[in-house]
């Protein structure tokens, strides 16, 4: 009889433990970006002279930066976090790279801060509006067991995301959402970049932290793409990317 009690105490504990660690509402995520600009210009100018080659040679492979999130039930802010140790020249890594998203979960939108170039973009739409195909595929990011979803933007471009449902937000790096779990893990095969949780804190952000400066070209997102079509025209598979960037 002891041991049977014994055994349904360690079961109840178990399982207290488990309901204890779901339904975390808010807190702040640090993300890793990384871009493999070597692969970018590789795929995108065959035509380089071997000056370009050897420069590019001369430049760190990968470019790293970091993101914070900050979130509660109602909203959500991705915005540029710490100052990574990677330098490169600006014009290497292309437009859009320090995007600033405020999601409001309340009524499903998502207003975004933007800068292309010379011209910073206030885009505001409709938020999670992707179409995810969920897998049962996991992967452990910053401790959290993280399901598989697969999802397509700009009608071609396939994105991979690991959701976490211990974090029941329907948030993200830049303005992906839309799944039942905050998205810790992100990859974009087709820009060579990849988004991931590196650390989740468990404290609640202030309410001051849900500000986007909207001083900027305000568009619906639905006007961005042919606008940047008409601007990028003539670079070529370099001008797709930076559309592609500039979507995210």
């Amino acid at each position: 009889m002891k041991k049977i009690l014994f055994c349904l105490s360690i079961l109840f504990c178990t399982w207290q433990a488990r309901s204890q660690s779901v339904f975390i509402p808010n807190g702040n995520i640090e993300y890793e970006r990384k871009i493999n600009v070597h692969r970018q210009f590789e795929t995108e100018n065959e035509d380089d002279g071997e000056w370009f080659k050897e420069f590019l040679s001369k430049q760190p492979k990968f470019h790293t930066s970091y993101f914070q999130l900050s979130f509660n039930k109602d909203k959500a802010i991705y915005q540029p976090g710490r100052e990574s140790d990677t330098k490169m020249e600006p014009w290497l890594i292309g437009p859009a790279k320090e995007n600033v998203v405020l999601t409001d979960f309340n009524v499903l939108q998502f207003t975004s801060r933007k800068k292309v170039f010379e011209q910073t973009f206030i885009v505001v739409d409709t938020a999670n509006k992707m179409r995810w195909k969920l897998s049962n595929e996991t992967r452990t990011i910053a401790g959290f067991e993280c399901r598989k979803a697969v999802g397509i933007m700009c009608d071609s471009v396939y994105v991979v995301a690991f959701y976490a449902e211990e974090i029941p937000v329907s948030g993200g790096p830049e303005s992906f959402g839309g799944l039942p779990g905050m998205i810790l893990g992100l990859a974009v095969p087709r820009l060579y970049s990849t988004w991931y949780a590196t650390k989740v804190e468990f404290t609640e952000p202030p309410a001051s932290v849900f500000a986007l400066n909207n001083k900027g070209k305000k568009i619906g997102q639905r006007d961005l793409a042919p606008l940047l079509t008409s601007t990028f025209t003539d670079w070529g598979k370099r001008g797709q990317k930076f559309i592609w960037w500039s979507m995210l």
